[in-house]
């Protein structure tokens, strides 16, 4: 049994409210939500009507497609899942859904090739290799970076939307420093990954200054239909981080030329994979190479040399080379 586009969208609609556990739901709340969404996406004014959602959840329950969801009522009003870890997302997909997955697949792979399909060939090799072990169990011909134990990756879709819809978000956050969650009434503007990890930037209501926010330090979020959204009107986001390494940044932050030296050895790996896209040779010999990058002096930059340990060394500025050398020099303490 395939599912066709709008059942899907209810379906999904429907799970993303059953997993939100910080608001209650009642059949009310969710034909209300499904009709936002059946409008916002596909223009259709119409509504739902309350029968359509009460089959839905039928079906979800159900083993038609597999997804035997915990779907209870609590108070005989509020519908939740028993399951706090439960989504229909996690469910095998059927034969049927497998085939048209193939052949969206197969029209992908057309275009591939086509500049505005760049950077969609990982994609469509991720898509194809998926569906490949879905019907091939045990047969793995390509591997991806992935880090399967990685938290928050649930919450990229929701976020995404709420940008796109520039919904206000009450958000509960709570940093590596912090003892305690808290709060807060936030403005999300763009999503953005850096190493596997993705990190969400937004502003917070009590302050001007852009926040960056880990998704998997984000313990929940809810929209705030009723908190206006304040766009945000400085810098281009296309531009915000074309002079940094990762996401560490300020808007106060300025791009400084760091010249390194790379040893011999490591000099092609460096060469051939750029620190940074602004890198240029400026020398070359017997030794090693000496390289120039202009980017913003954060966290992540000092990470990435000294990943390369005795391999590379920082030239200028004096300050960068400073905080590598304590730093360095506090790693020796700790073996002696």
């Amino acid at each position: 049994m395939s599912i066709n586009k709008l059942a899907l969208m209810r379906y999904k609609t429907i799970d993303e409210c059953l997993r939100n556990r910080y608001r209650k739901w009642t059949l009310e709340d969710l034909i209300g939500k499904v009709a936002h969404v059946l409008y916002e996406y596909e223009g259709i004014s119409s509504g739902i009507s309350r029968r359509t959602i009460q089959a839905d959840i039928q079906t979800m329950r159900s083993d038609k497609l597999g997804y035997n969801a915990p779907i209870v009522v609590l108070e005989k009003k509020y519908y939740s899942y028993s399951d706090p870890a439960y989504s229909i997302t996690n469910a095998p997909i059927n034969n049927a859904d497998v085939e048209k997955m193939k052949e969206v697949v197969g029209l992908l792979k057309q275009f591939n090739g086509f500049s505005y399909f760049e950077e969609m060939s990982e994609l469509i090799a991720r898509l194809e290799n998926n569906l490949y072990k879905t019907t091939h169990p045990g047969h793995n011909y390509i591997q991806f970076e992935n880090n399967h134990l990685l938290k928050g990756l649930e919450h990229i879709n929701p976020l995404y939307q709420a940008i796109l819809q520039q919904r206000s978000l009450l958000v509960t956050y709570q940093s590596f420093r912090a003892a305690q969650a808290q709060e807060h009434i936030s403005y999300p503007y763009l999503l953005k990954e850096y190493r596997n990890r993705w990190f969400l930037i937004c502003c917070d209501k009590k302050g001007k200054q852009l926040t960056t926010m880990a998704l998997d330090r984000i313990i929940g979020f809810q929209e705030l239909p009723k908190e206006k959204f304040v766009p945000y009107d400085g810098v281009d986001f296309d531009q915000y981080f074309h002079d940094a390494l990762g996401v560490t940044k300020t808007e106060k932050d300025r791009a400084h030329k760091v010249v390194l030296f790379v040893a011999k050895h490591h000099a092609p790996y460096v060469l051939t994979k750029p620190i940074h896209h602004s890198q240029t040779l400026l020398k070359e010999d017997e030794k090693g190479i000496i390289i120039c990058i202009e980017v913003v002096l954060n966290f992540e930059l000092e990470r990435e040399i000294l990943g390369f340990g005795e391999y590379m060394k920082v030239l200028s500025p004096k300050t960068l080379a400073g905080r590598i050398t304590k730093r360095l020099e506090k790693a020796v303490e700790g073996y002696e």
